[in-house]
């Protein structure tokens, strides 16, 4: 018979996991060192009249300014937003000393972003005798060095810890012992568990899933042949269960670049050093230690906001930037004439060989945010 009663995690064994979350890092690294804009609404990248925003502060998510989110409809949303230009170096500086913060209590730390982490306290560095004081001492130090707050999460299982970062937002610390972990997600909605998307959270709802005791109520079999391989994931987070381990040598599977204009382009001899531009920026995120790839990946995202991809894969690694180049350029010209003039190209360089610590924790400087597959993954998730 299928479990559908909370029961407590058990107690064996158990780790000591902490989710570090900044709160709207892009903006409030732009209110920190701007005074002007302090309690104001901001949005970082994009313009009023192009591109998307990358990041958005409290004050503008009031509004409902989010990550992603074309800048003439935030402009909508919120007539006195202001627009700020990214400023991804400064990000990243931030973002190495957090993470230098990080290394005093633990190696075992994952990175998911430029301010967002994962860290195995179990066996910690400095033991402050929990998990939580730990992690009320990191939240401490990142405001007094970097003069930003942070938010944490802390559990026995990172499913959990992601959760009980987001609960208290923005500044604050929860914790999700094993006693409460099963019965804290009977209540939530599946869109809020950790990849748990929209699309899938769309396909639950139509199975009658909308919480996570609904969630637990379902057989793994009926999961699996609804969901796949995700299915053993799905059953054991809605009992509060999650053995994946944080992963300090996680390897980024993909690396990519993309712009959007000013202006639209429709000509070849318009797109052709655009698209060189692109790949220029791509191949220097590889001065940081990447090693090569092998599969490069084109998208052109049209004025209606559709979009199209072209990939090629090559049985050598990719180790020159022309080459690289040659081939963006190839599959790109492979699309003309277009049917619509072009608003964005990106580039995506992906089946990546190595790549050395530091520049698994740095991300690439995008004009604006990627568009993210579900809630969780888009920057206002901060």
């Amino acid at each position: 018979m299928d479990r559908t009663s909370p029961t407590p995690a058990p107690t064996a064994s158990l780790r000591r996991i902490v989710h570090i979350d900044m709160d709207a890092f892009y903006a409030s690294v732009e209110q920190r060192d701007d005074p002007s804009l302090r309690f104001r609404p901001v949005a970082v990248g994009g313009n009023r009249a192009r591109g998307v925003v990358a990041a958005a502060s409290y004050e503008a998510r009031q509004f409902g300014v989010r990550s992603a989110m074309p800048s003439v409809t935030a402009q909508r949303q919120c007539p006195d937003l202001i627009f700020v230009p990214p400023r991804f170096e400064v990000y990243k500086a931030v973002s190495l000393q957090v993470h230098d913060i990080f290394r005093r209590y633990t190696a075992i730390i994952q990175p998911l972003s430029l301010d967002e982490a994962y860290l195995d306290v179990t066996a910690p560095l400095i033991d402050r005798g929990s998990a939580t004081a730990i992690a009320a001492e990191i939240r401490a130090a990142i405001k007094a060095e970097t003069g930003l707050t942070a938010s944490a999460g802390v559990s026995y299982n990172k499913f959990l810890a992601k959760l009980a970062s987001d609960y208290r937002k923005p500044d604050g610390l929860f914790v999700i012992t094993p006693k409460q972990g099963p019965g804290f997600v009977e209540t939530l909605p599946v869109g809020k568990f950790h990849g748990v998307g929209p699309v899938t959270a769309s396909r639950m709802n139509a199975l009658g899933i909308y919480t996570g005791l609904d969630l637990r109520r379902q057989s793994l079999a009926f999961l699996t042949g609804h969901f796949g391989k995700a299915a053993a994931y799905y059953y054991g987070i809605a009992r509060g269960e999650d053995d994946r381990p944080v992963d300090a040598d996680r390897v980024r599977k993909s690396l990519g670049t993309e712009t959007t204009f000013p202006q639209d382009l429709a000509a070849w001899h318009e797109v052709e050093p655009a698209l060189v531009a692109v790949c220029a920026r791509l191949w220097a995120a590889y001065q940081r230690g990447v090693s090569s790839g092998r599969t490069v990946t084109v998208k052109l995202k049209f004025t209606d906001f559709r979009q199209i991809t072209r990939s090629r894969s090559t049985a050598e690694p990719i180790v020159m930037r022309s080459e690289l180049e040659r081939i963006s350029l190839d599959l790109a010209r492979s699309c003309f004439p277009l049917p619509r003039p072009l608003r964005l190209l990106g580039v995506t360089l992906s089946n990546l060989d190595d790549e050395d610590r530091a520049s698994r924790q740095l991300a690439l400087p995008f004009d604006h945010a990627p568009e993210a597959p579900n809630a969780h993954s888009a920057r206002d998730s901060g």
